[in-house]
């Protein structure tokens, strides 16, 4: 089996036996049937799977988001929509692959879909600059996103990208103005938004599209600020102490829904989106249809300001009592010198 994770090795093991024995069946146990020993370990085999991946730790779910056969947006976009027609450029300076987006129909609504795009191989992780988008894709986004406003169109955004592309040819073309008029434009669109995180949803650059009424989350992608690896980099000074920053960051789904941060799990089959993509895919489509018919029950009036309220609400936080030591350290501290 192709890109399996460490976490898995206990499930490959038994599949292999479980082949093995279907392909040589003269190797079976003496004293038990055939069949017998093939439910035994099928039983077996079910019972890992369902330990292992019920009980993912933070890290495991990241590498889940990463995994190079989990479903990418293009992938979505075929799967849960029809009629889609990508258009292309930003008008101002060129046209980002990595950023993908047009016209399609959701169910029976007519919407326009804008995501990012990873690759599966080399070559097409380099046409995709794998995943993480230029300025003139952020663009791109807004200009489609623009256009479905001026039509009356619902967003969808599909959000997948370790994070925007931090490159010079980016500072130079101006990636943080590009991906902060986002922010404040798709504030102030009148059409409902709806964003799911399909994978990587890394800093600004998922942000970028994902200010939205609804922002929904697959079970095993995550959501964060910045990488387990560089928050491990800056806190313990070690990218290998990921996992430990994973997990303190609440960076998974049920950490963010918890949070308030996101407002609902897609759920995924077991072992992950990538074991049945039509499955995933249908749970995204149906869940971004409830959203969308909620949404259309509102006034444009009462859809922005629970928007506006949405994300004024996030990032409250309570400051810890200062102890009689603390308070002394401090005007020690604040008191002029003689």
């Amino acid at each position: 089996m192709k890109h399996q994770l460490d976490f898995e090795k206990p499930i490959i093991e038994l599949q292999s036996k479980l082949d093995e024995l279907r392909e040589h069946p003269e190797k079976h146990s003496l004293g038990i049937s055939f069949e017998e020993e093939i439910q035994i370990i099928e039983k077996k085999l079910e019972e890992t799977r369902r330990q292992i991946f019920l009980n993912l730790t933070p890290w495991q779910r990241v590498q889940l988001a990463r995994h190079p056969r989990r479903p990418y947006t293009l992938d979505y976009i075929n799967e849960a929509f029809t009629d889609f027609q990508e258009l292309h450029g930003d008008r101002l300076f060129a046209e980002d692959r990595a950023m993908v987006g047009g016209l399609a129909r959701l169910g029976e609504h007519r919407v326009v879909v804008i995501g990012t795009q990873k690759g599966r191989d080399t070559k097409e992780n380099i046409l995709r600059n794998f995943g993480s988008a230029h300025p003139e894709g952020y663009r791109k986004a807004l200009r489609l996103m623009r256009l479905a406003n001026k039509f009356g169109l619902p967003i969808i955004t599909l959000i997948d990208t370790a994070g925007a592309y931090p490159g010079v040819a980016a500072e130079e073309r101006h990636i943080a103005e590009a991906i902060a008029v986002n922010l404040r434009e798709m504030m102030l669109l009148e059409v409902p938004i709806i964003a799911a995180v399909i994978g990587e949803g890394g800093s600004g650059g998922a942000l970028g599209i994902g200010v939205a009424d609804r922002v929904l989350i697959l079970e095993n992608a995550y959501y964060s600020v910045i990488s387990p690896e560089g928050c491990a980099a800056i806190l313990w000074k070690d990218r290998k102490a990921a996992a430990e920053a994973a997990a303190a960051l609440r960076i998974t789904a049920k950490d963010l829904l918890e949070l308030g941060l996101v407002d609902e799990i897609i759920p995924e089959p077991l072992g992950g989106a990538h074991t049945d993509m039509a499955g995933t895919a249908a749970n995204l489509r149906q869940h971004l249809l409830k959203q969308l018919a909620e949404l259309e029950q509102l006034s444009t009036e009462d859809r922005l300001k629970m928007r506006y309220a949405k994300f004024r609400a996030h990032g409250h936080f309570i400051e810890k009592e200062p102890t009689p030591g603390e308070r002394a350290e401090a005007a020690k501290a604040a008191k002029p010198a003689a």
